[in-house]
């Protein structure tokens, strides 16, 4: 019987959190110093690693990683498992378990990915809902530790859509001591379940602010991800008329720390809710960042495999 999986930042405690970083770390200083790792927890076991939306890093991120593990990773699309439609989640769920050793889902709604881990026996892991996007977190708290030596205790601001990165990143203040705004037009706002729930139990504090110098103003961090989201691209044009004034451009940026970073979890809509000019700026570690998503999803892996 499966001891965890991983479907949101909530369903781990802050120690659970704190050791898959710590292994992260570990791993990407292994795998820098001799090119593999010395342990392969995955040796012997297939991840499945059923994609219903387009990916760049998540997907090559997911599969070098089981790789590097000692694992095999499977693709699995939406035409061949179309959960709920063709047989039931139940009914998948309990199959995959007797061929799989995990299963990496990246699709739309959060509830199916419960279900299908409530009814799993095996280690299911969310890379991505219209909801949540707590692997990405993981990636982004990593580099933040690097670059600035902690969280705890930074302010961070958060600019643009009410998304599932938004989402996220308050979900991550129910777990860690950090000062978080999220810069946001009235019309754009985050989950207000998460919210609640962040503002009522977590360590951190979590702000919405409707200005974008407010937001920024003393920042650590400024992190910012496109307006309109897979699945609402439709939103694509009235998303930029009501948030074009949290722009993360030069002009912004003076606004925070003088040593604030600035973060994004990619692609980018260059020129839209990020300039070239910060993107590719002393600021930026979004490549860092991009990085860290095969360093601290193994750290999850490897958790779960314990």
């Amino acid at each position: 019987m499966k001891s965890k999986d991983f479907l949101s930042m909530t369903d781990w405690t802050r120690d659970e959190l704190d050791h898959a970083l710590q292994l992260a770390h570990k791993l990407k200083k292994e795998l820098k110093a001799t090119g593999t790792h010395q342990t392969k927890p995955l040796s012997g076991k297939t991840y499945g690693c059923i994609f219903h939306k387009a990916s760049l890093r998540t997907r090559i991120s997911f599969e070098t990683g089981i790789y590097q593990l000692g694992g095999n990773a499977m693709y699995i699309t939406d035409k061949e498992i179309e959960l709920g439609k063709r047989e039931t989640i139940e009914d998948a769920a309990r199959v995959l378990s007797r061929y799989l050793g995990g299963i990496v889902i990246r699709t739309y709604h959060q509830n199916d990915i419960v279900k299908l881990a409530e009814w799993a026996n095996i280690p299911v892991i969310n890379a991505l809902t219209d909801l949540l996007h707590p692997c990405q977190l993981m990636a982004d708290i990593q580099t933040i530790i690097e670059k600035k030596g902690r969280i705890d205790g930074l302010k961070i601001a958060y600019l643009g859509d009410g998304n599932n990165m938004a989402n996220s990143w308050i979900e991550t203040a129910n777990r860690w001591e950090i000062d978080l705004r999220i810069g946001t037009s009235p019309d754009t706002m985050p989950d207000a379940t998460i919210l609640a729930k962040a503002n009522a139990e977590g360590p951190g504090k979590v702000s919405i602010c409707h200005d974008a110098i407010e937001a920024v103003t003393g920042v650590d961090v400024i992190y910012t991800d496109v307006w309109a989201s897979m699945g609402a691209k439709d939103k694509s044009d009235i998303n930029a008329e009501r948030l074009k004034q949290f722009q993360v451009n030069m002009t912004l940026l003076r606004n925070a720390h003088p040593d604030a970073i600035v973060m994004h979890c990619l692609p980018a809509e260059r020129g839209r809710e990020i300039t070239d000019e910060v993107l590719e700026s002393k600021h930026s570690v979004v490549f860092d960042e991009a990085e860290n998503r095969l360093h601290a999803q193994k750290g999850v892996m490897c958790l779960l495999a314990e």
